[in-house]
């Protein structure tokens, strides 16, 4: 009687333990609960942490994260107003505000996550398809590009390297997406705090076709700084060739200038010298007729000469035997 007593007592304490242990709970400080009877919502959503209580058994707890929670999206290729199709890939933020109401409708994570890819992809699309892709890429309107000084003046004028105009911009199109999104989201207990675009790029089809025009456009600009730098490599050596001429020019007149001097100055010297005596005019006038010989003469040269030519008055006066004399033979008295 006592061995069955005291089965039946341990018993007892064994259902008694386990019945509490199945009515307690613990929430954590990052999420939320919503207690379920036969699969039914019950009560007010728990959100603060500690340790809880519910009908052990009969009642389920489903946990809710409250913690900001994100969403990336797949690319997906869709066209803009001026009929581009580009690759959008998107991301946002959010959270569960109504955890009742997100339970209801969701009952999880993945369901959630399932209906904002419907929502935000097609929020996206639409805004994607009332904007040209310039709208799309311009963060704002307002900004301000740098302009290339390797511009000319013409280029400058024909407004080459300023930014196309715009009305909107990424940012406003990024609010649009959220403001339409976060409307519809609501409705599940969910808040939308942030929504941005990740990365916009051409359709794969025409990714090379752009790539090649973008470097068609750049080969241009080179093709143009080649040319200007030729034109000016050909303008610095035509004025080298110039100024070596003109140095050249200038120091072939200053030589002539100072030869010119220098023989007037030798002449004068010459002249002074020989001019002290009758003597030596004679002596200077017979030196120098020699020295003009040896310039017009040489060995099959013939001369026309008249007999009064003054070139001529110290030749008729040679001897057979080679000997000049002006006038007389040689040997007689002068």
């Amino acid at each position: 009687m006592n061995r069955v007593l005291r089965i039946a007592t341990f018993t007892l304490l064994l259902a008694g333990t386990y019945a509490f242990m199945s009515s307690v709970y613990t929430v954590s400080e990052v999420e939320q609960m919503i207690i379920t009877q036969f699969g039914k919502p019950v009560g007010d959503p728990v959100t603060t942490a500690g340790l809880k209580f519910k009908l052990p058994f009969i009642q389920d707890i489903n946990p809710i994260d409250k913690r900001v929670l994100e969403w990336d999206g797949s690319p997906s290729d869709m066209p803009t107003k001026d009929k581009l199709y580009i690759s959008v890939d998107l991301f946002a933020r959010w959270r569960i505000t109504d955890p009742l109401q997100y339970f209801l409708r969701l009952r999880d994570e993945r369901s959630a996550q399932s209906r904002l890819d419907d929502i935000l992809g097609s929020e996206t699309r639409n805004a994607v398809a009332k904007h040209e892709l310039i709208e799309l890429i311009r963060t704002t309107k307002d900004r301000v590009p740098l302009r290339d000084t390797l511009l000319t003046e013409s280029e400058r004028k024909l407004d080459m390297g300023s930014l196309v105009p715009i009305q909107k911009g990424r940012q406003l199109v990024e609010h649009e997406i959220f403001s339409e999104a976060a409307e519809k989201v609501r409705v599940f207990g969910i808040e939308l705090l942030d929504i941005r675009f990740k990365r916009i790029n051409y359709n794969e089809s025409v990714r090379p076709k752009i790539y090649d025009r973008m470097i068609s456009e750049r080969r241009q600009i080179a093709e143009r700084f080649l040319s200007e730098g030729n034109g000016e490599a050909a303008r610095i050596r035509g004025n080298r060739v110039r100024e070596l001429n003109k140095i050249q020019s200038e120091a072939y007149r200053q030589v002539e200038e100072i030869r010119g001097v220098a023989d007037a100055k030798a002449t004068q010297i010459y002249a002074s010298a020989y001019n002290q005596s009758p003597q030596s005019v004679a002596f200077y006038e017979f030196t120098r007729t020699m020295q003009s010989y040896k310039t017009i003469i040489s060995e099959n040269t013939t001369l026309v000469l008249s007999t009064d030519s003054d070139l001529f008055k110290f030749l008729k006066g040679m001897d057979p035997d080679g000997d000049v004399v002006t006038g007389r033979r040689a040997g007689d008295d002068q």
